[in-house]
């Protein structure tokens, strides 16, 4: 069977002493792992580019399943002639499972499985926030969490987006081996993570990402309010500059009025914001950004102390 050809192949890797990183297959493995039979439970933006992912690097996508008519559609273009059947069927049918599914929705599609799947069977969940505990009620599988850290669009162009993409990858035993090896088929890097680190791990790129999105909106909405015609045009160059420093320097590329403590220009931002929203936003961030350059040595003390009291004038 195709399962146990990949159990021997993981076995063999998992005798490499180098971090999964190092290698994508063993130096006294000719060939590389037989290919896999692959199930797709959730067809979103993420599982459709996932599965096209596998199928790209040659292994079988024989079912998935999709919730709604968006996924159905998702499904059918990037995972064209791929059956689409109820989730237990897709556990059934494969090899490989790939559990592509919300975070919150995951542990109740995972126990609904748990007379589904076989023994040896990789079970490969995508959720940033869950490790291997989720999938104990998969008696007997290969757990693997391998989390693509990369916003998706749902499209086919989002399998170049892989290339080189980090996943954040737990597992253990046989599961290293495997999980290196899917990764690196898909053309991503993967960066192990603790089992019990994984919630703060997925909170850190919660916070750059998706608030980073908010922020970045709040910025243009302003911009336009303050008559900008084309507000992308003037955001772009300094936006980007300010992530590639900061990515960078860490809190030495931090510049602009709080840097410098210009107690002024931070309480005219404040008196003139039109949106209590954007206000809240740009206070609490103002503020985070006074500790942080006070702790970096940037700020002093008085300065510090003037701008927090700025800050949180007038909030209850």
């Amino acid at each position: 069977m195709i399962r146990r050809g990949w159990e021997a192949w993981a076995g063999c890797a998992g005798t490499c002493d180098r971090p999964i990183s190092a290698y994508v297959y063993p130096a006294d493995v000719v060939s590389p792992p037989p290919r896999l039979r692959v199930g797709v439970i959730g067809t979103g933006r993420a599982g459709a580019v996932i599965g096209a992912a596998l199928r790209r690097a040659g292994h079988e996508v024989v079912a998935c399943s999709a919730r709604g008519d968006i996924s159905r559609v998702r499904a059918e273009a990037l995972l064209p002639g791929v059956p689409i059947v109820s989730p237990p069927e897709v556990a059934r049918s494969c090899d490989l499972l790939v559990l592509a599914v919300p975070d919150d929705a995951l542990a109740g599609v995972v126990q609904s499985l748990a007379s589904d799947v076989h023994a040896g069977q990789i079970v490969m969940h995508l959720s940033g926030r869950h490790g291997l505990g989720i999938l104990a009620p998969l008696r007997d599988v290969i757990p693997i969490a391998a989390h693509p850290v990369m916003t998706f669009t749902g499209t086919s162009l989002d399998l170049d987006r892989l290339d080189d993409c980090p996943f954040g990858v737990t597992s253990d035993g046989q599961g290293s081996s495997a999980a290196a090896a899917l990764v690196m088929e898909m053309g991503g890097d993967p960066v192990e993570v603790a089992d019990d680190r994984r919630t703060l791990y997925h909170a850190a790129l919660a916070h750059g990402a998706n608030h980073l999105v908010t922020l970045v909106a709040q910025t243009l909405d302003l911009l336009a309010a303050a008559g900008v015609a084309e507000p992308e045009r003037i955001a772009r160059p300094l936006l980007t500059a300010a992530l590639d420093n900061s990515l960078r320097e860490g809190d030495r590329a931090l510049t602009g009025p709080v840097a410098r403590g210009d107690h002024a220009t931070v309480r005219a931002h404040i008196e003139e914001l039109p949106d209590l929203d954007v206000e809240r936003t740009y206070r609490a961030l103002a503020l985070a950004t006074v500790d942080r350059a006070h702790a970096a040595g940037t700020l002093s003390a008085l300065d510090a102390e003037s701008l927090r009291a700025i800050l949180t004038e007038g909030v209850a």
